[in-house]
This record gives structure tokens, C-alpha cells and sequence, in this order.
């Protein structure tokens, strides 16, 4: 039996004295990092609150397989929120429509869910009418032709079934009861209804595909409803990418019996205390940029050093060299010299190796104390 079958929905059970110190130590994790957000400078809180939404909408992507171009996505939703920010790019049409869903997810959090909403969000993410090569129905349930849709892995003839979804013919009842239930004023821990609403959406599986960025946004949003603000200051999606495994493995076993729904809040909230403790690490990251932009508010830099400067302090990986610059900037190897000769001269990046072929560079970013 699988929890869309169970005649008991949404009663689920939990056991709280299991589930209290997870509660507890999550709650004050929130309220420290939400008044330590608050004592910071109105710039700095729109860095971190970028750096974050950035993170959760390429993270959510990536679990599904799909790679987001960081930047496209990081300009995206600086131009959305009006935040004033050097080096943007213009941004593809599939960057545009997870973005837009996911700030109406957080931003907008206070709205009532409807399926109007649910599904305007399912077309932002799909705006060909394709996933992939194949068509499928945008902005609405699953039809009938998914009767008996099920999650599979594996090849042909040894093919494994995760889980089969409710037939299209209840989808209707089933996600009007979910959507009752989300916007109902029923008495529970919001950070627990996050998790279960999580949960509860993707047995459903009303869509044909994006199920999965759905139903993080929708954890999402009733996670800005507890915490009372738009500002997101930690990602979750960030978290389930990096334990993906057990991600997809608690949401299978825990789909599958009854709704004592225990072992997938302790995993919840266990990702939920994570993403709360590693943004010291972004918080001191946002800090870092803003003291190097201040230190050299004054230096002239042309337009690819300003975003090269800012892939270093991103999401760059690997060494930095003369003919990398060239490619990401695309422009001569020359060029991309003078550029990189240009900021040592002022001493943004400081040189580092042996021989021309082998020479690298790094940033020289200011220590704080």
C-alpha cells in the first residue's frame, strides 16, 4: 500500500518525543541565523538572500539531472527582486521559469496554494510543452493516458518499480484534499507540515514531469511560512542534492506502508539542521565579497574582469588560467592577459606556479576579523 491509498490521509503519525529535540535544536538554529541576518546591512542581507536563492533553484534542478548555468540563474533573480548587481547576463527561457516559480514559491509565500498556482508554476518550468524530446501536458494534471504511472529504474526486461502513482481519474480529489490540508490552519509545527507536504505531494504525482522541483518549492514555501520572511538565508535543495542517495531511497521506503511518517521527518529535519549550520559558511562567503568590493570600490575594472572576479568568489572550479579566462570570456589569449596582468598590477590576483604553461591565479581576498 502506498500513502495515496490509505483511507486514513492526512492523519499522519509521528512520534513527537523522537521528534522534539529535532524540533528544538532546528527552531533555534532558525531564530539565531534570522537575528544574525537582521544585524547586517541592508546589502549585505540582499547578497546572502542571493547567493541562497541561487543555490536552491541550481540545486533543485541538478537533483533532477538538469545543469543550470549558475550565472544565467544568479542574474535572473537579481533582475526579479531589483537587485542592483554588476555583471548580469541574460538568462535562457528555462532559467527564467524555475526562477519565477521559485520566488513566487518563497516570495509570495502567504498565498493561498491553488491548482491555478500549481499549475502556472508547472508551465513556467516547462515553457516548450516538452521535457527532454518529449511533449507532454503543460499546466495541468496528468491525463488519462497515465493511468498506472509508475517511477521505474533499470533496463528493459530488468526493470525495478519505485513507485506507482494515484491513476489520473483522482487526481482531482487527491490534490484538492492536499491543497485543503496546505492551506488549512490545522495545528502543527510548521517546519513538520513543510516536510509532510513534501512528502505528501510527490505520492501524488500530479504531473507528468517536475514533480520533484515542485514539491521542493512547496517545502519551501511553507518553510518561509515559519520562519515569517522572504529573505531565504539556507538552502534545503542544496542538501538533498548532496546526500541524493538517501534523498530518493527515505522517499520510496517511507512511501510505501502507513502513515507513521517518523523516519522521513527525522532524515527532514536532519538535512533541514545542515543547511541552517553550512550558511555560516555562505554568511562568511557574502562577508568576504563585500569587504573585497569595498576595498577596491575605487579601481577601474572593465566588464569581463567584474565577472570573472565574480565566478571566482562563485561557484569556479578548478585553476584559473590565462586560456580558461579567454574561453569563459571568449575572447583572444592576449587579451585575457592583459586582463589578468592588468588586476595583479592592482593586486586583485596574485600569480601563482612556475613557467608560463603552468602559471595560475587566485584572488586576493581581504581576511576578516
Amino acid at each position: 500500500m502506498y500513502i495515496h491509498q490509505n483511507k486514513d490521509l492526512p492523519n499522519f503519525k509521528w512520534n513527537a518525543e523522537v521528534l522534539l529535540p529535532y524540533v528544538s535544536k532546528v527552531r533555534d538554529l532558525q531564530g539565531r541565523l534570522i537575528g544574525r541576518m537582521e544585524s547586517l546591512g541592508f546589502e549585505l542581507r540582499e547578497e546572502g538572500v542571493l547567493e541562497t536563492l541561487t543555490q536552491d533553484v541550481v540545486k533543485s534542478s541538478e537533483i533532477e539531472g538538469e545543469l543550470l548555468n549558475t550565472d544565467e540563474v544568479r542574474s535572473s533573480v537579481a533582475r526579479r527582486l531589483g537587485m542592483e548587481v554588476s555583471g548580469l547576463t541574460d538568462s535562457s527561457r528555462a532559467v527564467e521559469g524555475v526562477v519565477e516559480m521559485m520566488l513566487d514559491a518563497t516570495q509570495n509565500y502567504k498565498g493561498a496554494l491553488s491548482k491555478d498556482r500549481l499549475c502556472g508554476w508547472h508551465a513556467a518550468l516547462f515553457p516548450t510543452g516538452r521535457s527532454g524530446m518529449q511533449k507532454i501536458t503543460v499546466g495541468d494534471w496528468r491525463t488519462d493516458q497515465y493511468r498506472s504511472m509508475k517511477i521505474i529504474s533499470g533496463p528493459i526486461g530488468k526493470q525495478k518499480v519505485h513507485f506507482v502513482a494515484p491513476g489520473a481519474p483522482r487526481l482531482d480529489e487527491e490534490m484538492k484534499s492536499f491543497i485543503e490540508w496546505f492551506n488549512s490552519d490545522v495545528a502543527m509545527e510548521p517546519i513538520i507540515k513543510s516536510a509532510i507536504a513534501h512528502l505528501w505531494f510527490v505520492s501524488i504525482h500530479p504531473f507528468e514531469d517536475g514533480n520533484g522541483r515542485i514539491a521542493r518549492a512547496i517545502a519551501d514555501c511553507h518553510l518561509a511560512r515559519a520562519d515569517r520572511t522572504q529573505q531565504r538565508f539556507y538552502s534545503m535543495s542544496a542538501q538533498f542534492m548532496k546526500h541524493k542517495k538517501g534523498y530518493y531511497n527515505i522517499l520510496e521506503s517511507t512511501q510505501k506502508g502507513s502513515l507513521a511518517v517518523s523516519q522521513w521527518l527525522v532524515w527532514y529535519f536532519e538535512r533541514l539542521n545542515d543547511a541552517l549550520e553550512i550558511t555560516n559558511e555562505t554568511l562568511s562567503k557574502v562577508l568576504v565579497k563585500a569587504k573585497f568590493w569595498e576595498l577596491n570600490r575605487n579601481i577601474q575594472l572593465n566588464e569581463r574582469q567584474v565577472k570573472m572576479i565574480n565566478f571566482l568568489m562563485g561557484d569556479f572550479f578548478g585553476k584559473l588560467h590565462s586560456s580558461k579566462w579567454a574561453k569563459m570570456t571568449k575572447v583572444h589569449r592576449d587579451t585575457a592577459r592583459g586582463d589578468i596582468q592588468d588586476l595583479i598590477a592592482k593586486g586583485i590576483l596574485l600569480a601563482s606556479g612556475e613557467g608560463e604553461r603552468s602559471t595560475n591565479y587566485i584572488l586576493n581576498l581581504p581576511i576578516l576579523v
